[in-house]
């Protein structure tokens, strides 16, 4: 097994100057060197193949004891040396200060076919930015990341994936829900991969502590490494840089809609300078479409991070990363008008996004109320989002009134007459609309069915997966891992995961609300 390694980030950047493994502040430094920890009796349970060849390993390699054990982190490849990262961040809309990498250690970056990829262990161990943790995760929120990731990849949404997952032959103590009943689980490590890790809150932490200089440095690395089409970093490039950083996070967000995926905790330490959608924990599905839903316990009581104020929150965000990045240019202007850029192009992008998921390829002045009329329709009782718009692409506009047996098995409750006759209404709207399309309905239907997921991975299934897998029952984890790779084909082998959640899973842990735990 032979990594093509090309470590950038720890050869370009300043390192911590003291070496011992101990919770400090770390000052004028990018990172800090820090070794996983072994692990007991590590067991390979998951791979990705399909990533690995993206990586030059072959599917022999995965089953190697030399990836099993720099998986786990027992063994460190040669000519490298891990290393965990300095950040900073906004916590529920708050400065929290240094936060780093507490629980995820950086192996080292490769070059494969022009492509730079680093590889990161999620749970190997504490770090100096651990604070009050441990630097482990656990086998629940390890499953958990392990398959969105993947998912989310499949799905056409731009994101972080996952190499491997792993058991380390541990037990860790957890809080699942923050009520005082802790309890032991099965220790587990989550290899990810990224072009690179940076977040928002990298560059807050030195803007913060007014260190330009380090600032400079990590922009300027940012830029020529992963921006070179920019050009050579100046006050120009780093707007420019912004800039698409703000396009980038815009085109995230809108495929994040697209599917109903709730990200649940986007700190500023959780946004990726690449517009990757990153760290998976306390995300969901949207069951019944809604807007007001999150899937975060922490986030219950004020919920900064339902589903329909992210797009608001990704501009919050870029507005803190555009006060770390004046430092370096001294000129609110051109950031102010990105940001706004940005708002705009949510309306516009947003817009085109719906008209994608009704079958609409001509734009008309009214789509904007046939949509807001649907929206407001929806909401009108518990509808099942992923099943209603993949049930509407077999609508058909010579019997409208159709429309309403056609959805009706993504309904949780009955429906009144009086919210019927408002579906019946819409439907004829709809209907009308399609009659001004040249698609045929077989086209239209194809053309819905490749932007409205058939299968996504809802929290009961991930859940159902977890509680095999405490039983030392894998095999749940690779059927969703299958099932997930096609998301929009139909699969009729698998029909059963195209169904509501069921209603035993309506408030049970893990399956609608989750926390930060790991």
């Amino acid at each position: 097994m032979t990594f093509n390694i090309n470590n950038t980030f720890s050869e370009n950047l300043p390192s911590d100057v003291v070496l011992e493994n101990t919770r400090r502040q770390v000052e004028q430094a990018c990172f800090s060197y820090v070794n996983p920890k072994l692990a007991q009796n590590p067991e390979l349970i998951h791979s990705s193949v399909d990533l690995a060849k993206n990586l030059g390993l072959t599917a022999q390699d995965l089953k190697s004891n030399d990836f099993l054990q720099i998986m786990s982190g027992n063994s460190v490849y040669p000519n490298t040396k891990p290393y965990a990262m300095n950040y900073g961040g906004h916590q529920f809309g708050n400065w929290a200060g240094q936060l780093g990498d507490g629980r995820a250690i950086n192996l080292f970056e490769i070059q494969q076919n022009n492509k730079q990829w680093a590889l990161q262990l999620k749970g190997a161990g504490e770090t100096p930015y651990s604070r009050q943790g441990d630097g482990l995760a656990v086998l629940r929120s390890s499953i958990r990341e392990c398959l969105c990731s993947e998912a989310m990849h499949h799905l056409g949404v731009p994101t972080t994936r996952a190499l491997a997952l792993l058991t380390t032959g541990e037990k860790v103590l957890r809080d699942v829900m923050y009520d005082g009943n802790s309890a032991y689980e099965k220790g587990a490590i989550v290899c990810r991969v990224s072009p690179t890790f940076i977040r928002f809150g990298n560059f807050e932490i030195f803007a913060a502590r007014q260190d330009l200089k380090t600032l400079t440095q990590l922009t300027d690395y940012t830029i020529n490494q992963f921006f070179p089409h920019l050009g050579k970093p100046s006050k120009e490039t780093y707007i420019k840089f912004f800039d698409e950083v703000c396009q980038r996070t815009l085109e995230m967000i809108i495929h994040w809609q697209r599917v109903g995926f709730v990200h649940g905790v986007m700190n500023t330490d959780n946004m990726s300078i690449l517009g990757l959608t990153i760290d998976y924990g306390p995300y969901g599905w949207l069951e019944g479409f809604d807007y007001g839903w999150t899937p975060n316990t922490t986030d219950a009581q004020h919920k900064r991070y339902r589903f329909g104020n992210q797009p608001n929150i990704g501009l919050w965000n870029l507005y803190q990363l555009a006060n770390a990045l004046y430092a370096l240019v001294e000129d609110a202007t051109p950031f102010e008008t990105a940001l706004e850029t940005y708002k705009n192009n949510f309306d516009k992008q947003s817009l085109e996004m719906m008209r994608s998921k009704l079958g609409l390829q001509f734009k008309e002045d009214s789509d904007l109320q046939l949509i807001h009329e649907l929206e407001e329709t929806l909401l009108l009782s518990e509808t099942d989002m992923t099943l209603f718009f993949r049930l509407l692409s077999k609508f058909s506009v010579d019997n409208p009134k159709r429309g309403f047996e056609l959805i009706k098995p993504a309904f949780y409750s009955e429906i009144s007459n009086e919210i019927k006759e408002k579906w019946l209404l819409w439907f004829d709207k709809y209907a009308l609309r399609l009659k001004k399309e040249t698609l045929s309905s077989t086209e239209r239907s194809k053309k819905m069915n490749a932007v409205n997921p058939k299968y996504v991975l809802r929290n009961y299934m991930a859940q159902l997966a977890i509680d095999k897998a405490e039983e030392g029952d894998y095999s749940l984890v690779e059927e969703l891992f299958e099932l997930l790779k096609k998301p929009y084909d139909e699969q009729p082998e698998n029909e059963k995961w195209f169904a509501k959640r069921p209603e035993w899973a309506r408030h049970k842990i893990g399956c609608s609300m989750l926390s930060c735990s790991s």
